[in-house]
């Protein structure tokens, strides 16, 4: 029997760039911030889609250099307007890749947030459940 799980909560992601991550995942991907308990480290928490994004200050991060990669750690989004996003990317000087599924032609769109992390946007067609 598999666990009795509801869905997915929240994703955690390091940042050693807090101010620079929350504008971020707020300005450009529609996130708020919401209530955040007084631990003994920095952080924001924050939520849309469903979804929260817990930021949590790591002073060890790597920097945010190097190539775009299509199959590293990343979060996705499902977009209806792809062509939007690629847009916004561009207007905002934010590097991106597009890759384009071989056999499904799906656009996909891969970009970093300030401490490195991979990000993926695309219009998914719905599951299979």
């Amino acid at each position: 029997m598999p666990l009795p799980l509801t869905g997915l909560h929240h994703i955690a992601v390091l940042t050693k760039r807090l101010d620079e991550s929350r504008a971020f995942y707020c300005d450009l991907l529609g996130f708020r911030e919401i209530p955040r308990p007084p631990f003994h480290f920095g952080g924001a928490w924050l939520w849309n889609y469903g979804l929260q994004i817990h930021l949590i200050v790591d002073e060890q991060q790597h920097d945010p250099t190097g190539p775009i990669f299509t199959r590293a750690h990343h979060i996705a989004f499902a977009s209806p307007d792809v062509a939007a996003v690629e847009r916004a990317l561009a207007e905002r000087g934010i590097a991106f890749r597009v890759n384009l599924q071989t056999g499904t032609g799906l656009k996909q769109l891969f970009f970093r947030d300030p401490d490195g992390h991979h990000i993926e946007v695309a219009s998914y067609r719905p599951t299979i459940e």
